[in-house]
Order: C-alpha cells, then sequence, then structure tokens
C-alpha cells in the first residue's frame, strides 16, 4: 500500500479498531493463475500472536482455497470513506490551484494463510462471526438456533481461514496535506451531506484548535 508520511497510521490500536469495525473484508492470495479475491467477514483473534489472527470461512465451492498460495495472503479492510470536491477549499477562491480527492481509512493484514476443514474449528468460527454481528441487535440470532444435523451439514460445504498477522500497514488519509482553513472547509461540506459515510469522515479531518 502506497502510504505518504502525511497519512501513515502506525498506531496498533488504531490498526486493530479500522479491522474490527470493518463489516466486509476482501480476502486475497497470490497464485501461479493470478491473483484471486473474496469479499467475506472476518475477524480478529488479538489473544493470539503478536499482532493477532484473522480467522473466516468461504465456500468449498470457491476454488480460491484449493490453489495454494504464492508467499503470504493479504485481508484488506477498509474504513468510512468519501469523495472530497475541490469547492470546498478555501485554497479554491484563493488561487483555484486545487483538484478532487478521496478521503479513506484503510488496513492491510499480511500472514501465511492456512485453510482448514475440521468441523469444531468451523464452528467455533462461526459462531464467532456471528455473535460478532448479531451482538448489536435487540433479539440476536445463535448458532444453536438453528437444529445441530442442519448446523454440521452447512459446516460441511465451507472452509477455514486462519492467517496470523505479521505485517500491518495502515493508512488514515483525511485532508492532512492541506490547510487547516481547507480541512474546515471539507468538515463543513461532509457534514452537510446525507451520507453516515461521509458525517463519519468529517469526525476523523484533524483541526487545529480554535483557541
Amino acid at each position: 500500500m502506497y502510504t505518504p508520511p502525511a497519512f501513515r497510521d502506525d498506531v496498533q490500536e488504531s490498526l486493530r479498531a479500522t479491522i474490527r469495525a470493518a463489516r466486509l473484508a476482501n480476502f486475497v492470495t497470490a497464485t501461479p493463475d493470478g491473483p484471486l479475491a473474496t469479499a467475506l467477514p472476518l475477524y480478529l483473534d488479538e489473544s493470539e500472536g503478536e499482532h493477532g489472527v484473522i480467522y473466516g470461512h468461504l465456500a468449498k465451492a470457491n476454488p480460491q482455497w484449493r490453489i495454494p498460495p504464492l508467499g503470504d495472503g493479504l485481508a484488506i479492510f477498509m474504513g468510512p470513506d468519501a469523495y472530497v470536491t475541490p469547492t470546498w477549499y478555501a485554497t479554491k477562491q484563493e488561487t483555484g490551484k486545487v483538484v478532487p480527492t478521496w478521503n479513506y481509512v484503510a488496513v492491510h493484514a499480511h500472514g501465511p494463510v492456512e485453510f482448514f476443514e475440521d468441523p469444531d474449528r468451523l464452528l467455533e468460527v462461526v459462531r464467532r462471526l456471528t455473535n460478532l454481528h448479531e451482538g448489536e441487535r435487540a433479539s440476536p440470532w445463535a448458532v444453536s438456533d438453528a437444529p445441530a444435523d442442519f448446523v454440521q451439514a452447512q459446516l460441511r460445504g465451507i472452509v477455514g481461514i486462519r492467517m496470523p498477522i505479521t505485517r500491518l500497514e495502515g493508512k488514515r488519509k483525511m485532508s492532512q496535506n492541506r490547510s487547516d482553513a481547507d480541512r474546515r472547509g471539507v468538515v463543513n461540506g461532509l457534514l452537510e451531506s446525507e451520507r453516515p459515510s461521509d458525517r463519519a469522515v468529517s469526525a476523523l479531518i484533524p483541526l487545529q484548535s480554535a483557541g
């Protein structure tokens, strides 16, 4: 990931928070046939290893797990993002020397990939993913709500993913390379948007204290 110094995020807790908040990730492996990628819900087990371990599962019919990866796998987690129009910049009125851009948060997790079919391990992955995404619901669904034989049949149709993280890269591009006046313009513009992701980005843009 290309990360200019102004946008680099090296804070471990910040990187993990982005991973935890991402509802869907892209899981990528390099193969002799070219790169393969699958959009998947993944979770981070922070109790394992120096940087944690990524877990998830994919369909057994998905060929990605059958082709041995070349080198490490890559999990891409995206945070809030927003288009930034140059009309929000104070600099537009001063010089006109501005162009559009995009603000976003991204984390790349790298590590060796293990695929597994053990039903007990698969059940644990499915339970943890379910609890993670059902936890905020008023009436959460649990894996145990389904008949046990049905669950076991479903497990036979998936393959687990385990990827110990060996390297984390983070990028938080939030107009840090612009003047404070330009950043305030971006914040105000995004706050007027009806998109929740735009408003989420507005809260991440650093501003100098008014005092």
